[in-house]
């Protein structure tokens, strides 16, 4: 009898250990996998929020470590703030008792389902790339396709009011396009177009305050990214495809700052909270060729889009002469002008946005082919 329990005890707590392993490994799955370029990853959560999975009865309570699927909603209580990440670059924060549901979760096709309640839309990118973030409410479907900062607010049986405070908005009834400083009202019957007044744009409720904190923080986030990380995390990163449609760079998982920011491909892409100044290549017309050598010591073959003078330095599956591997090409440079004055023949480096000082030049190099 006395063995029959020692082994029944013996069984149960193995049973936990493996469970208890399980959870930990889950939990330290972000820090494995530090890069990402898909949408639906919880980044940040205050106060209260709980999440439904499609298919599921009831709704769970909404952990940092989620990441959703197209179907799934997230709701918030009164106290609850949620941050969602959206293609890389792009948030969504959602305020107090708010719901959303992402509808689809393809870079694509992105879209999300505002169904009641606060959110504001922080989208990073280039003056000339339409983002095509897809939003859609009880009252109307608009798409977001510039960098910019956008709110809006959901009363369900009443109207949908957007706030485009930077950027530009597209209309999918009427394909009307709106532009950074006004507001649009739709109700079940009617939509109203005005500039934001300058009482409206001072404006600040308490979401609007958390959402820019949030933004800076990210962007600080980025800055601390270095060398061994971006290193680090290419070496074990298998899922590389850079000419994936809506991909102007990569969500980086900062262990540092416990979070996702966004590691862009260019230095240049902007947000209205602040600059992205580390990434992991730099615009040709900037930089004399600068490629990194190989495990062999010998350098790389040039993809058809890095020659004549491109001088892009990226991360590799092992690939170049005698790597052993496939090494992609650069994504073609999005139309960024430099600043005044030039950078005397390409071989300054660029400034920092908000410091003036150069920024240092982030070298990747190659990761050693699979033995």
């Amino acid at each position: 009898m006395r063995k029959t329990s020692s082994l029944l005890v013996s069984f149960t707590v193995s049973i936990c250990l493996i469970v208890c392993c399980a959870i930990v490994g889950f939990a330290q799955n972000r820090e494995k996998f530090v890069i990402s370029a898909k949408a639906g990853g919880i980044n940040a959560i205050t106060g209260e929020a709980k999440v439904h999975s499609r298919g599921e009865s009831d709704w769970q309570q909404l952990s940092i470590t989620d990441d959703l699927e197209a179907g799934d909603s997230v709701r918030t209580a009164f106290n609850g703030r949620v941050e969602i990440l959206l293609n890389p670059g792009s948030y969504l924060r959602l305020g107090g008792d708010s719901e959303v549901e992402l509808s689809n979760n393809s870079l694509e096709n992105l879209e999300v389902r505002l169904l009641r309640g606060t959110a504001i839309v922080e989208a990073t990118g280039a003056d000339d790339i339409d983002l095509n973030i897809n939003i859609s409410t009880p009252h109307t479907k608009l798409a977001i396709v510039r960098q910019g900062l956008y709110r809006l607010n959901v009363v369900p049986e009443n109207a949908t009011e957007l706030i485009v405070r930077k950027g530009r908005v597209i209309l999918s009834d009427s394909h009307t396009k709106v532009k950074g400083g006004n507001k649009v009202v739709f109700n079940a019957t009617n939509v109203s177009v005005a500039k934001l007044t300058k009482e409206e744009k001072k404006v600040e409720e308490d979401v609007d305050v958390w959402s820019k904190d949030r933004g800076k923080m990210l962007a600080k986030a980025n800055s601390r990214i270095n060398d061994q990380m971006i290193n680090s995390a290419f070496a074990n990163f298998t899922d590389w495809d850079p000419f994936s449609s809506r991909r102007l760079g990569l969500w980086f998982f900062n262990v540092h700052s416990r979070c996702y920011t966004f590691l862009p491909f260019y230095y240049g892409l902007g947000s209205p909270y602040g600059s992205y100044n580390t990434s992991v290549y730099y615009p040709s017309a900037y930089y004399p060729p600068r490629y990194p050598t190989n495990a062999g010591g010998n350098q790389p073959q040039v993809g058809s889009n890095g020659g004549n003078g491109g001088g892009h330095t990226y991360p590799s599956n092992g690939g170049g002469n005698g790597g052993g591997g496939n090494r992609p090409t650069p994504p073609p440079t999005p139309s960024i002008a430099p600043p005044s004055g030039g950078f005397g023949g390409g071989r300054e480096r660029l400034p920092d946005m908000e410091t003036g000082r150069p920024m240092p030049r982030k070298n990747i190099e190659p990761s050693r082919p699979n033995q």
